[in-house]
């Protein structure tokens, strides 16, 4: 049976990290899936709630790859290194970051969709900040640099790496910036 509502999720998100969250319609998203736009607003009554939707399951599937690294993987930088490769599947598939590219309209925004991304990145700058303290800790992150400062750190090079090389179409660029970033965190 089909799933309409996890195939409007799948298209939208394509659509939203391709083109941008005012880059594309109901219209679009119909095309995609192959349905009527008045069956897509059964499913989300406005743009919003698909937003809303979106962001929250793009959290979800992240929340549980920040487990699974944290459970999988023993230090600081290796920790960051995998979570560096989530970014790589965007590259790959020519795709920015979903919140990324979400956060880049800004005040153009409806609010909900503001506070979500913001959630979204607090969360990781969260998980990163423990990761890099933990890191220091354990003397596998050099240490003497803010734990907060080096997780805002991670996210703007992966972040700006992620929308360079998907424009120069360069996964292998994109792991060299991230070798960079790992190797730079080592101590020295």
């Amino acid at each position: 049976m089909r799933d309409t509502r996890a195939e409007l999720l799948i298209q939208a998100e394509t659509l939203v990290r391709g083109r941008g969250y005012a880059g594309f319609s109901y219209a679009d998203l119909a095309a995609a899936v192959g349905i009527r736009k008045a069956s897509i607003h059964h499913h989300f009554p406005s743009k919003v709630d698909l937003g809303a939707a979106l962001v929250a399951a793009y959290a979800a599937r992240y929340e549980a790859a920040l487990a699974a690294i944290r459970a999988d993987v023993a230090d600081g930088p290796g920790r960051i290194e995998a979570y560096g490769r989530l970014y790589l599947g965007g590259v790959e598939q020519g795709l920015g970051c979903l919140c990324a590219a979400l956060a880049i309209e800004g005040d153009a925004l409806p609010e909900r969709l503001r506070r979500d991304i913001a959630a979204f990145f607090a969360d990781h700058l969260v998980w990163l900040e423990t990761v890099l303290r933990e890191g220091q800790a354990d003397s596998s992150v050099r240490a003497g640099t803010d734990p907060g400062g080096l997780a805002r750190y991670v996210i703007a090079t992966l972040e700006g790496a992620l929308l360079m090389e998907r424009l120069f179409a360069s996964p292998d660029a994109f792991r060299g910036t991230l070798a960079v970033l790992v190797g730079g965190l080592r101590p020295r």
